[in-house]
C-alpha cells in the first residue's frame, strides 16, 4: 500500500492560493529515489511563476506543482541506484518544474517527490533538514554560472587538494549579491574551486558575505564602487563576474573596461535582476515587465558590439542533464565539503510555519522582500 500523498497544487496558469489536496504517490523509476520531505525552500521564481508563469514557463502543463529546493528521507529507490539507500537523509533540486521534465510527481511541493539520484546529496549529522534544503536552486544556478563554459567556464572545485594553486590563487571573479541565496553559494563554490572573489551587498551583511570566503566586500550603493573594486583588483587577473541585482551589469563592465584588458575575460554571467513584486500584480505591470526584458537584450547586444564583452543571462537548460556540471557538484563535491565544514548552507533559514498550507503564506512574504535569509517551511 502506497503512502497518502498530499500537495500544494497550481491548478490554472494563476492559481493562488495553492489548493492543498491528494496527489498521487509515484515510484521512483531507474536513477531516481522518492523523498519524504520535511523541509522546503521558497524562491523568488516560485511566486513570480503564480502571477506570470505562462510567460516565463509557457511549457507548463497545469495542474502542476511548483518547489524546488527540498530536504528529507529517502523512502524508495528505484532500479541502478546506488548511492542512497532508504532511510538516508537527503537535500537536493527537485526538477518538476524543468523544461525538460515537466512533471507534477517530481514537483516539490508536496509530502513525497521523486528526486534524480544526480541531483540530490547527503545530508550530513550536523546540519538540519531547515538548513539543508535551502541549498537547491541556488547551488545550482551558482554552479551553472560559474562553471558551464557558456558561461563564466571556470575550473570546477577541487575535491582532492585543500589549498588553491598559485595560478588560480591570481585569479578574481566577482559576485555581486552576495548575501542573496544565488550570491551565497556563487562565493562559496568560486573560493573553493580557488579564485579570490569581491561581492557587494548592503553594509549590514558585510561580515556575513566576508565569512563564506569574498576577500572584499563593497556597498552597492557606494558611489565610488568602480574605483574602489579596481584598486582591490590591482595585480590580479580578472576572470569574470556573476551578476545579481539592478544596475550589477552596469558596474562590473565599467570595471571590465578600466582593468588591465590583458588580463581580463570579459564576461559576464546575469543570475537575473529584483523584480518588483508590484510591477508583476497587474496587467500593465506585467506588460511592462516583458518589454524591459526585450529592452535588456537589446542593450545586452549594443553593449557587446560596443565594449567586446559578453552579458548572458543564465539559462538552464541541460540542468537535468547527469553529466551536467551542476550534478558534478550534487555528486562528487557537496557530499565531502559539506561533511568537512568546508561550505555551510546559506542564506540562514527562516522557518514560516509547519505544513503545505504555510507555502502559500511563504510565498507572499517572500513577494514582499526578504535580505540575508532563506524561507523555509516543514512538513
Amino acid at each position: 500500500m502506497p503512502p497518502s500523498n498530499q500537495a500544494a497544487w497550481m491548478s490554472t496558469k494563476k492559481t493562488r492560493p495553492f489548493k492543498i489536496t491528494n496527489a498521487p504517490y509515484t515510484p521512483p523509476g531507474p536513477n531516481q529515489v522518492v523523498i519524504k520531505n520535511t523541509a522546503v525552500a521558497i524562491n523568488p521564481f516560485d511566486w513570480v511563476l503564480q502571477f506570470i508563469g505562462p510567460i516565463l514557463a509557457s511549457y507548463l502543463s497545469y495542474p502542476c506543482i511548483l518547489g524546488t529546493d527540498v530536504a528529507g528521507y529517502v523512502v524508495e529507490v528505484g532500479k541502478d541506484v546506488k548511492r542512497f539507500k532508504i532511510g538516508d537523509r537527503v537535500f537536493g533540486s527537485a526538477a518538476g518544474i524543468d523544461k525538460n521534465v515537466n512533471n507534477a510527481a517530481e514537483g516539490g511541493f508536496q509530502l513525497y517527490t521523486v528526486m534524480r539520484e544526480y541531483m540530490i546529496s547527503s545530508t550530513p549529522s550536523h546540519i538540519t533538514d531547515e538548513q539543508a534544503c535551502v541549498l537547491g536552486l541556488g547551488v545550482g544556478t551558482a554552479a551553472y554560472g560559474l562553471f558551464h563554459p557558456k558561461y563564466l567556464g571556470l575550473e570546477m572545485p577541487s575535491i582532492t587538494s585543500e589549498t588553491e594553486s598559485v595560478e588560480q590563487g591570481k585569479r578574481v571573479v566577482i559576485v555581486t549579491g552576495g548575501s542573496s541565496s544565488v550570491g551565497s553559494n556563487a562565493i562559496q563554490l568560486a573560493v573553493l574551486a580557488g579564485y579570490r572573489v569581491i561581492s557587494t551587498s548592503s553594509p549590514k551583511n558585510f561580515e556575513y558575505v566576508k565569512k563564506l570566503g569574498a576577500s572584499h566586500v563593497f556597498d552597492y550603493n557606494s558611489q565610488m564602487i568602480v574605483r574602489d573594486m579596481l584598486d582591490v583588483l590591482d595585480g590580479f587577473q580578472l576572470v569574470g563576474a556573476y551578476v545579481i541585482g539592478k544596475g550589477a551589469v552596469e558596474i562590473c563592465t565599467e570595471v571590465m573596461m578600466r582593468h588591465d584588458a590583458k588580463s581580463t575575460r570579459k564576461r559576464i554571467a546575469l543570475a537575473g535582476a529584483i523584480i518588483p513584486a508590484e510591477q508583476l500584480v497587474s496587467c500593465w505591470g506585467q506588460v511592462s515587465f516583458v518589454i524591459s526584458m526585450v529592452g535588456d537584450l537589446i542593450k545586452s547586444s549594443i553593449r557587446q558590439r560596443r565594449t567586446g564583452i559578453e552579458a548572458k543571462f543564465i539559462m538552464l537548460d541541460d540542468l537535468v542533464d547527469s553529466e551536467s556540471v551542476v550534478a558534478q557538484v550534487y555528486q562528487n563535491y557537496l557530499p565531502s565539503a559539506l561533511e568537512a565544514r568546508r561550505f555551510v548552507p546559506a542564506p540562514p533559514p527562516q522557518v514560516v510555519g509547519h505544513g503545505l498550507e504555510k507555502i502559500q503564506e511563504a510565498l507572499e512574504i517572500q513577494r514582499l522582500g526578504v535580505s540575508g535569509r532563506k524561507l523555509v517551511v516543514t512538513l
